[in-house]
């Protein structure tokens, strides 16, 4: 089983609910963090690291002794990331989305594969807990490569927790494909339910079963929970305002240890996505 955990803004809680899920269950999961630009989950984890692997994404690099200078690598690429000046040849590694159209239609052979490091991959465990997360290299704006690496391994014989980057750009898309179930996390605000609206249209778009979660419940307005009735989307779970949460937060305490009770909310919450899947 794959959930996802989502939002349409950043700092609506959406580490918080993937944490505190992850080490409430009792069967085996894994904790992909996916929010590569800013990983932050092993801070509440804090896992024995057990791997660090650097990840490369693919680039074009042209054989000048081979190229005729035909201009269809140029044509072909949707990016700019390799252009045609008479007889010269430019690229652009940093444009470049690793497609390889360039190298298909090129008649000579003569682009190569060449390599960008993207950033690095690391692995290890918490309290049975399986992490892995990518951390993107300082200047890189290509995030979709590592977070498709990050989900290289997804294990299906387990139980998959993904972290995913907040709004509903192509990075969050990288993150929601092939999910079963999609948790929106929110919180009641105006700019909650306005970013709320942007994430259900998206991860309607995709066709993925969802539900929303409601960080801060009592610290704002009931216009989320109007907004969830009409569109007929289920109000899974409600998280209190509470200083107690804020302050150990900010330890890197999980809910969990903080508030014990939350321990069984947060189970429930996983059998509840469990039965609509069935």
């Amino acid at each position: 089983m794959i959930i996802t955990i989502a939002s349409g803004k950043g700092g609506t809680g959406k580490t918080t609910v993937a944490t505190n899920l992850a080490a409430s269950l009792t069967d085996k999961v894994q904790l992909l963090d996916c929010d590569v630009e800013e990983p932050n989950s092993h801070i509440f984890l804090e896992p024995e690291t057990k791997e660090k692997t650097k990840v490369y994404t693919m680039v074009p690099e042209v054989d000048l002794k081979l190229c005729n200078y035909c201009g269809k690598c140029a044509d072909i690429c949707q990016f700019s990331a390799i252009a045609q000046f008479g007889e010269a040849i430019l690229t652009f590694p940093e444009m470049c989305h690793s497609c390889e159209g360039c190298m298909m239609v090129c008649p000579e052979d003569a682009i190569i594969k060449g390599s960008r490091e993207l950033g690095e991959l690391i692995k290890g465990t918490s309290n049975g807990i399986e992490l892995t997360y990518g951390n993107l290299r300082v200047g890189e704006a290509m995030s979709p490569p590592l977070i498709e690496k990050v989900k290289e391994n997804i294990d299906n014989k387990i139980i998959n927790i993904i972290d995913a980057p907040p709004g509903t750009s192509c990075p969050v898309i990288a993150a929601l494909r092939n999910s079963d179930f999609v948790l929106l996390v929110t919180e009641p605000t105006p700019f909650g339910l306005n970013d709320l609206v942007l994430a259900v249209e998206t991860v309607r778009t995709l066709n993925l079963p969802f539900g929303i979660i409601i960080n801060r419940f009592d610290a704002g307005n009931e216009e989320t929970e109007k907004y969830a009735k009409k569109e007929g989307i289920p109000i899974l779970m409600e998280i209190p305002d509470k200083r107690e949460i804020a302050v150990n937060y900010s330890k890197g305490i999980l809910m969990i240890n903080a508030i014990p009770e939350m321990k069984d909310k947060f189970k429930a919450l996983y059998t509840d996505i469990k039965n609509r899947l069935n």
